[in-house]
């Protein structure tokens, strides 16, 4: 088929698939495409780089550290906007420190890490992007359906990204395709490999999680005007996932679908308990395996993988030896910054440009930030966990998906940096924990009407519907 046509008969299933999925759900405001517009430019390619389609390349340390004017304020004005609406809905920030404390210090930490960053205004001007990816989760968390919000935006992103990188990969290989070590890579909408991966990840799962939790799910069952348009782009999803290659990505997606899988198992729904104890026994189990075993080694060979996955181990020993200040680090998103990048690529042997990140969240946010960073986000999340474990009493569908999006992070970050500016996976666990006794003023008597009337979705229990008024007053609080 000639590429012309492709793209015509890519442009018209796009199209399709907005046709079907026409009507805006009840409760999801018009503000949720300023969140919408970022997790695509987020999650495929800036703004600039859509607008100079080419090859995907590598960074020279002058680009990366300066980046570009259009991307900055397309950036900017999204934010600003964002924040303008979080001010209309008259968001209690007071309200998301007391929920959450280890949050807030978190991002005020990394604010003030810029203080002693080699560069203090580059440091500040990523710092507000990371403020951005906040304000993008606040904005759909306040929505006032917002698990209906969050599909809104995700639904939007896998029918443009998956059929558009199938375009690009199958009949624009010059420009989704590339190299990767010298060993050709497909990259569709994004500009590598596991950024490709990472796409099909976070899409992926929430489909699957339409599929086995909404389709069922009473009033807030998704319908099949909704199933068609999802199964469709489920085979696709998961080819360009293959095509990706991205090892992470695709075991992490697996072991995502395999949990919420399993939280439909009546041995969860009767008792919500059981599942952060079962969970956190299973992460400590496995973490004793990988500790005192070879099991690691195994899985990854049979993956198709080095042992050492794929030079990562000696990256890591030789990052941790250029540590300057191990309690605050090198001040936020400094480690990979000027002479030092230049000094670790030559390292590498990749003076032209070379890796950005440590390939390892808590190393990269360790090398930037030091314990108190990583000390300050790890407290965060557990506190988040906590609305996570009270959401099950409200909603066991919505809680699902939450919850399995902050593992998916914490186990994504083993092998990739997502505790990043501008990074989807870190917004979605920024949505995930989310405290649930925390609405703006203006949004409070929705919650507060669904709650007392019961309106559950899919996993929810006989037991949790007939939960006692105390019992809900009791959740709302954040016990």
């Amino acid at each position: 088929m000639p590429p012309q046509i492709a793209a015509l008969a890519c442009v018209a299933f796009i199209l399709l698939l907005f046709w079907i999925d026409r009507k805006s759900p009840d409760g999801v405001s018009r503000a949720v495409w300023i969140p919408l517009i970022w997790m695509f430019f987020a999650g495929s390619r800036f703004a600039s780089q859509w607008l100079s389609l080419g090859v995907p390349g590598s960074y020279s340390n002058f680009s990366y550290d300066e980046g570009s004017p259009l991307d900055r304020n397309v950036f900017l004005i999204l934010i600003v906007a964002a924040a303008w609406v979080l001010k209309q809905r008259e968001f209690d920030w007071g309200g998301l420190m007391r929920c959450n404390v280890w949050l807030v210090l978190f991002f005020a930490f990394a604010a003030l890490s810029t203080l002693w960053a080699d560069d203090p205004f580059v440091a500040l001007k990523r710092w507000v992007k990371l403020l951005g990816t906040l304000f993008m989760a606040l904005l759909i968390a306040t929505e006032r359906r917002p698990d209906e919000a969050l599909g809104f935006i995700l639904r939007r992103l896998a029918y443009v990204l998956a059929p558009l990188s199938i375009l690009f990969i199958k009949y624009y290989p010059e420009i989704g395709r590339g190299y990767h070590m010298g060993e050709p890579m497909f990259t569709g909408v994004a500009l590598q490999k596991n950024t490709l991966g990472q796409l099909c990840l976070y899409l992926g799962i929430y489909v699957a999680w339409a599929l086995l939790y909404k389709r069922n799910a009473g009033a807030n069952r998704i319908g099949n005007e909704l199933a068609t348009p999802l199964l469709l782009v489920t085979p696709m999803l998961a080819w360009v996932l293959y095509l990706s290659d991205s090892a992470t990505s695709i075991a992490t997606t697996a072991l995502a679908i395999g949990f919420m899988v399993a939280l439909k198992f009546e041995f969860f729904r009767r008792s919500h308990q059981r599942i952060l104890t079962v969970t956190a026994i299973s992460g400590l189990l496995m973490a004793i395996l990988l500790a005192t075993t070879n099991i690691a080694n195994t899985v990854i060979t049979w993956m198709g993988r080095d042992p050492d996955l794929t030079n990562r181990l000696p990256i890591w020993s030789m990052l941790l030896g250029k540590v300057s200040n191990p309690i605050i680090g090198s001040g936020y998103e400094s480690f990979w910054y000027g002479d030092r990048m230049t000094e670790i690529w030559a390292a590498m042997g990749t003076e032209g440009g070379g890796i950005l990140q440590a390939h390892n969240g808590y190393i990269d946010l360790y090398l930037n930030l030091g314990w108190v960073g990583l000390s300050l986000l790890f407290m965060a999340v557990l506190t988040g966990l906590r609305s996570v474990r009270a959401r099950f009493y409200l909603d066991y569908a919505d809680a699902t998906l939450r919850l399995t999006f902050v593992l998916v992070l914490l186990i994504y970050n083993y092998t990739e940096a997502a505790f990043k500016p501008v990074h989807n996976l870190f917004l979605l666990m920024l949505f995930g924990i989310y405290p649930i006794r925390m609405a703006t003023r203006r949004l409070a008597p929705l919650r507060h009407t669904r709650a007392a009337t019961g309106n559950q979705t899919g996993g929810a229990d006989s037991r949790a519907r007939r939960l006692s008024g105390q019992r809900e007053n009791k959740v709302r609080s954040g016990a």
